[in-house]
């Protein structure tokens, strides 16, 4: 059975934790839709795991609404979240509209994310009430890493706490039916968690969000430069990559593959 955003406000309010993971493919979709991850998030990240740019800011709708369709067919239980990329809601509530539309209209995603509060918090409120369901993203909101002046942990100081607790309120009110909180202090993953009775979801907010997320390339050990510290890697299959495609290298040269059980006959 498909997961709802009414499953996470539940699993929300029994205490129970749950986990989101990104997802870019159709292949990686399906694996991680058989391993029961309830929320898969196409973020805008694939800005640099599949497409190889510096960071997010080159990624347009066309790309997302292309890699989400890909998720979506592959994960049919799952809650496919697509991620709205920079520039797709920051010119005016008329793009953000069209935008958040297209992506459940092409893709079929069942909801959208965006970063930031501000405008967003108005932008939450229109979208809910037209039926697009609307995930929040605050702390190190990486469309924002020009102004922060780097991926920097947010809300050290009293006042960018207090910011970040009341965004996420204002955000909640406006409909938003999650918060994801990335790189913020433990202590203030927890105030917002407390404060709110939609679920939060963690990546380097602390272990008492409701949920926490974390790129999958990340997860399967598959990026070969800097590993933030919030990271755990499940399994290093960046390394098996490596020695598979040499060993296979080494069989064609030397002439060990294919043999005969990989040929046709005429009969």
């Amino acid at each position: 059975m498909t997961t709802t955003i009414r499953d996470l406000r539940k699993w929300k309010a029994d205490g129970k934790k749950f986990t989101m993971l990104t997802a870019y493919d159709y292949t990686t979709a399906r694996w991680l839709d058989r391993a029961g991850i309830p929320v898969l998030l196409v973020g805008d990240s694939l800005g640099s795991t599949m497409l190889g740019y510096p960071d997010t800011l080159s990624v347009t709708m066309d790309d997302m609404i292309r890699h989400a369709g890909a998720v979506v067919r592959g994960a049919p239980n799952a809650l496919v979240i697509g991620d709205l990329p920079f520039m797709a809601y920051h010119v005016s509530l008329e793009d953000t509209v069209r935008n958040a539309g297209r992506f459940l209209q092409e893709a079929r995603v069942q909801a959208v994310k965006m970063e930031g509060g501000g405008r967003v918090i108005d932008y939450t409120r229109e979208l809910t009430s037209m039926g697009i369901p609307v995930m929040a993203h605050l702390g190190l909101t990486p469309t924002f890493v020009n102004q922060f002046g780097g991926y920097r942990v947010q809300g050290r100081s009293d006042e960018a706490a207090e910011q970040i607790l009341s965004d996420a309120r204002a955000l909640e009110a406006a409909g938003a039916f999650a918060v994801v909180l990335e790189g913020i202090p433990s202590a203030l993953g927890r105030r917002v968690t407390e404060a709110l009775n939609v679920p939060t979801i963690g990546i380097g907010a602390g272990p008492q969000c409701d949920a926490q997320v974390l790129v999958i390339q990340d997860v399967l050990g598959l990026n070969p430069d800097h590993v933030a510290k919030f990271v755990r890697q499940y399994a290093q299959l960046g390394q098996a990559i490596e020695a598979a495609a040499r060993q296979f290298d080494q069989d064609v040269r030397a002439g060990a593959f294919p043999t005969a059980e990989h040929e046709y006959s005429v009969r």
